[in-house]
């Protein structure tokens, strides 16, 4: 029996097909290679649908770029709850799904900070991804009021430790972190590092 053909998207739905179909894409092939006129077929559209709502390929990348920070910012968001748990175990458990969400979706991760994805500043500078890295500075500012985070300039603070946590995820990704080199634990050695470099001095 021969197999149906894909069902057309209704127009509404048809960006959020584009984008759910190339996450899927991006999953299977673990990059972006995928062209527009793929994303349309899987979907069941003409080749030249897709370009109703993305004027080029890096502006479909840079939507995904988008929704991996959106996707980041709940993980990171779930981790630091309860707001009864002290805020050193809120941040542990944050840093941790930070680099737990690298690690388990290694070709988005990588496609969040690439310039392949559209403009790639514009992407990082949109409110939609500043609410994710608002996580870390809310962690952070929390830190500082309760007397557990030494008292510094929270931004300075927030690059500080994105850079060793973007680092760390990335030398993972890639299977870089070497026992001979780095010990058994490597990502728990060093997110403990990063905690005592932030941790007040006691009274």
């Amino acid at each position: 029996m021969e197999q149906a053909p894909p069902r057309p998207y209704h127009h509404g739905d048809l960006r959020r097909a584009l984008i759910e179909t190339a996450l899927t894409l991006l999953a299977e092939e673990q990059g972006w290679q995928f062209t527009l006129r793929e994303v349309a077929r899987r979907v069941g559209v003409s080749h030249a649908a897709p370009y109703k709502h993305f004027p080029d390929k890096g502006a479909l990348l840079a939507a995904l770029a988008v929704q991996g920070f959106e996707q980041l910012g709940r993980e990171l968001r779930a981790a630091g709850e309860p707001p009864s748990r002290s805020v050193l175990a809120a941040f542990r458990a944050a840093a941790s799904a930070y680099m737990q969400f690298g690690l388990r979706n290694p070709a988005l991760y990588r496609l969040m900070f690439s310039a392949e994805a559209g403009d790639a500043a514009s992407v990082h500078a949109s409110e939609r991804v500043l609410q994710t890295l608002g996580v870390l500075v809310d962690l952070l500012a929390r830190g500082q009021q309760a007397g557990v985070f030494r008292r510094r300039p929270v931004q300075a603070q927030v690059a500080a430790c994105w850079a060793q946590m973007h680092g760390l995820t990335l030398l993972a990704i890639e299977g870089l972190l070497l026992p001979q080199k780095v010990g058994a634990k490597p990502l728990e050695a060093a997110l403990a590092t990063l905690l005592e470099g932030l941790q007040a001095p006691p009274p």
